[in-house]
């Protein structure tokens, strides 16, 4: 299922990148919007994962930097039957992890330094484990995708906005519409996008994740606390494009901004696995 949603949303960079370049652009500009889609496919499938981690100035760390930490992802690994995937840390405040790689042989998990500091051993060990369950459900690639997909989402609706405003003068009528269409509509499908692809593989890999570590406690426990410190100490460096890859959504806000969160309650994350411990 997740081979399939790849194979989709891959096909979807390229047919967004041809209409808004054939729009905007003619002949000229779908041949110039195919070669960019060739590029953006092949480079978030090989590379979008050291992006990411890039972006967040994760850093790899080995057994003797941090060897409470990498015996534990060693030790579930071996128990999800995972190979080892790299281990990186995040010099953040702010308590969170993900998972990325395009496949359980090229895989990372990322912790940040907070999360390290508030967690007891238990606790640690069950967010390790819902990490590598997205490893294990192949989740990785597909969130790492879509990180790039709501990000071109973005710039496609940036180039339509700066088309209406210094676009020629003779084609405002013929594409006007469009671009139009396209800076109010690119926001809401990106942020839909993320919600359809990221709430249901959290609710997976809080299962999964339980399983792996044996008690659905101490991942109901660590998600409790991640989330209180979230809200109380937000990721600075934190972008939407990225959000639904954390195990906590790392983006503060109410309102609208809960309801449109990449996460599911944490409310119902907790009452799901306190009744998979019952």
């Amino acid at each position: 299922m997740n081979t399939l949603k790849t194979v989709f949303l891959m096909t979807l960079v390229m047919v967004l990148f041809l209409f808004v370049g054939g729009a905007l652009g003619g002949e000229t500009g779908l041949a110039v919007a195919f070669f960019f889609a060739l590029l953006m496919n092949f480079g978030s499938y090989w590379f979008s994962d050291k992006i990411v981690l890039k972006m967040y100035g994760a850093r790899q760390v080995s057994a003797n930097e941090v060897p409470k930490l990498y015996s534990m992802v060693q030790e579930l690994s071996h128990h999800a039957k995972l190979p080892m995937p790299k281990v990186y840390v995040i010099d953040s405040a702010t308590p969170n992890a993900f998972a990325t790689g395009r496949n359980p042989q090229n895989a990372a998990v990322a912790v940040t330094t907070g999360i390290l500091k508030i967690l007891n051993t238990e606790e640690l060990g069950g967010v390790i484990a819902h990490e590598l369950a997205h490893i294990k459900n192949r989740d990785i690639l597909t969130g790492t995708i879509v990180s790039t997909l709501v990000a071109t989402i973005t710039y496609l609706a940036q180039m339509a906005s700066w088309a209406m405003m210094f676009g020629r003068s003779d084609r405002d009528d013929d594409g006007g519409i469009g671009s139009l269409l396209m800076i109010i509509l690119a926001p809401i499908a990106a942020t839909l996008l993320q919600l359809a692809i990221s709430r249901s593989r959290e609710y997976a890999a809080d299962a999964s994740g339980a399983a792996i570590c044996g008690n659905p406690m101490s991942l109901a426990s660590a998600l409790n606390k991640l989330s209180g410190a979230n809200d109380a100490v937000p990721m600075q460096n934190a972008q939407p494009a990225t959000a639904h890859m954390f195990i906590v959504n790392p983006l503060h806000g109410g309102g609208l901004m809960k309801l449109f969160s990449t996460h599911p309650p944490m409310e119902e994350r907790i009452a799901r696995l306190r009744a998979l411990a019952q």
